[in-house]
């Protein structure tokens, strides 16, 4: 452990330093924008990032810019992102910190861990990066090098090896310096210390990584095999009416996806045709009976934890007025006005197909 301390203070840490990519959170550093680049980082590689940051920053320079938004501002701005409980979690935080605390970024690890969406990682993150404190952050680049230089032997993924990684994650954090620490070791992660292919002979801990020693690298992290992904298969409906606007659907904050908008439509139940599902989910979500009729697209999309056919046809009303019973509000909108509000990344497909539709004459 010593010798891997020192190399990390001595080689590690010079080679980041000379060597990190350029990253807009990384200039102009201050507790919020270091806050909202950690969440955007989370599970969401820093390419993807990048453009979003730069459109959040502009659209919510300060912390009072985004107390002061509405949730709907904010989902739209992180719209595509994905794991839209983060962006629910940053605005209700933004508020308690504008209210409670007259706009100042909590300066203690447990005053950070307090805010909604807060956990260990991003307290750590925050603390070391904003405020200097010696906080190790544990990320999936970290686990695959520390795995790695330790030819640590457990699963990876256990909550037992995740709290000892942890451990010599904080073992060998070099006092005073957990800023350049943590982003050294996520950076040669990201860059080196690859999941596939690693570049071995560029990386500035290979004399003392005992994965490389062995001639093994892609023996670590060791992982339990995968299960396999639940798939799912949904029917949506396009709904219009004789003005020729569409009928959308606001997801409630406590469902997956809240406040985003949608197609209406669900999961199709076992013995049910994709119509019939979508005419048992309109009745249930907004108490109307549809007509279903042309087919629009198949939206084949990845959650974190499951897959998804989302099968999307025109429909009409047949007979019943929409009212939210099983969603938070609803609108109609002319195809050209659909962009107003905020999606899931499935539904921006249909608004794709939607506009390539219009814009061939379709009516």
């Amino acid at each position: 452990m010593t010798e891997l301390k020192q190399a990390i203070e001595q080689r590690l840490i010079p080679w980041f330093l000379k060597n990190k990519r350029s990253m807009p959170w990384r200039t102009k550093r201050t507790p919020y924008r270091v806050w909202i680049s950690e969440l955007m980082l989370q599970q969401t590689r820093v390419d993807q990032v990048i453009p979003y940051f730069n459109r959040f920053m502009k659209r919510f320079p300060s912390l009072k810019s985004l107390a002061d938004a509405s949730q709907e501002d904010v989902l739209t701005m992180w719209q595509g992102l994905g794991y839209y409980s983060r962006a629910r979690n940053l605005h209700a935080a933004a508020r308690i910190i504008q209210d409670e605390r007259a706009g100042r970024f909590p300066e203690s690890h447990e005053e950070i861990l307090r805010l909604p969406g807060v956990g260990s990682y991003t307290a750590a993150a925050i603390g070391s990066l904003a405020f200097n404190m010696d906080l190790a952050v544990v990320d999936g680049n970290v686990i695959r090098v520390l795995s790695r230089v330790n030819a640590y032997p457990r699963d990876s993924g256990s909550t037992a090896a995740r709290r000892e990684l942890q451990q010599i994650a904080d073992a060998l954090l070099p006092e005073g310096q957990a800023g350049d620490y943590n982003e050294a070791m996520m950076e040669l992660g990201a860059t080196i210390c690859l999941p596939r292919n690693p570049l071995c002979g560029e990386c500035p801990l290979s004399s003392v990584c005992l994965a490389n020693k062995s001639e093994r690298p892609m023996d670590y992290p060791v992982k339990a095999p995968k299960k396999k992904t639940p798939h799912i298969v949904v029917g949506a409906a396009v709904v219009r009416n004789r003005a020729g606007k569409i009928l959308i659907a606001q997801r409630r904050d406590k469902d997956m996806l809240g406040g985003l908008w949608e197609f209406p439509g669900g999961k199709q139940e076992p013995e049910e045709t994709i119509q019939q599902c979508i005419q048992r989910e309109l009745q249930e979500e907004l108490g109307i009976d549809v007509e279903i009729g042309e087919f629009l697209i198949t939206v084949k999309h990845a959650y974190s934890h499951f897959t998804m056919d989302m099968h999307t046809y025109f429909a009409r009303i047949r007979k019943g007025r929409p009212r939210p019973l099983e969603c938070k509000d609803y609108q109609w909108v002319r195809w050209e006005q659909l962009r107003s509000v905020p999606y899931s990344k499935a539904d921006l497909y249909v608004i794709e197909a939607l506009e390539e539709y219009f814009k061939k004459g379709g009516s």
